[in-house]
């Protein structure tokens, strides 16, 4: 079986002000999300190289929110927000200009990531003139354009040498991560693959855990290498600040919240929260005693 790769979703739903703000949810079309994203960030008349290096700076920002469920495994029940101060510009009932809505149609399946990585690449960007960031210049990019550079150029001006374009990517229905129960012997499917792709990524660290088929199967030998990690014998102490977290947190020997919502404070108030690294290393130091 091929590794898990990321998945455009049919859907995304946008939180319309800060991720804590009474704003509205509204769940449009990822290709229509898109659109009025770079509708909204960037000048139609651009040159073609710009506007494309900005779209797929887009699709993979919204695309890496997705794919490790940002704000859903926080509690959230969207997947972005409008906010500019931490995701993209997203104006609900913009118009769309027909250039920008061509582009989109042509890319909105393609995205970047970096070289050896599965998951999008967190495509910071920036206007490059009022606002700088370790990221794209907006500005910058159309100033490459006019210069001749095409959109790969562009990306790796600012994303590095090692960046790369994924194309063709699978649409489907959005699908959170985790199953709901465990998995078990004899178990068939995509929750399955993540395991087994969990266990030889740990068992780099650890050859005590045989590598695995990587064939969505829980037979004997997957269920041999979970035995040998349970068999290690280590205490844990985990720390984490979203609902994905909880099952690693309280199997641990301790664990504590850091950083995470009211809403999970309130509903976990056996777990220690911290809010600074200070406080989180005494809480590690005083389990470790």
């Amino acid at each position: 079986m091929a590794p898990i790769v990321p998945y455009i979703p049919e859907t995304i739903t946008v939180h319309l002000g800060a991720p804590d703000a009474g704003a509205e949810n509204v769940t449009v079309s990822f290709s229509d999300y898109v659109k009025n994203v770079l509708s909204s960030e960037v000048y139609p008349t651009w040159e073609p190289a710009a506007l494309r290096a900005n779209a797929l700076a887009v699709i993979s920002f919204a695309l890496n929110r997705v794919y490790t469920e940002y704000y859903r495994s926080r509690g959230y029940p969207f997947d972005i927000t409008s906010s500019t101060a931490i995701d993209q510009k997203f104006i609900n009932g913009r118009n769309i200009y027909e250039n920008i809505s061509a582009l989109v149609d042509e890319l909105f399946t393609d995205y970047l990531r970096r070289q050896g990585y599965v998951e999008p690449l967190a495509a910071k960007f920036c206007n490059g003139v009022t606002t700088t960031c370790d990221g794209l210049s907006q500005w910058g990019s159309q100033e490459l354009a006019q210069a001749g550079a095409d959109s790969v150029r562009i990306l790796r001006r600012y994303y590095g040498e090692d960046v790369q374009i994924v194309t063709n990517a699978p649409v489907q229905d959005l699908q959170e991560s985790y199953p709901g129960s465990p998995v078990r012997r004899g178990d068939i499917g995509v929750n399955v693959s993540f395991l087994q792709v969990a266990l030889n990524r740990i068992s780099q660290n650890y050859p005590a855990i045989p590598k695995v088929p990587v064939d969505a199967i829980l037979g004997e030998a997957t269920e041999n290498a979970v035995r040998a990690f349970q068999s290690m014998g280590y205490d844990t102490i985990a720390s984490g600040d979203s609902y994905n977290d909880l099952e690693m947190i309280l199997a641990s020997k301790a664990g504590f919240l850091f950083r995470s919502t009211d809403k999970i404070k309130a509903d976990y108030p056996q777990l220690p929260a911290f809010e600074t690294y200070d406080e989180l290393l005494n809480g590690i130091k005083a389990a470790m005693a």
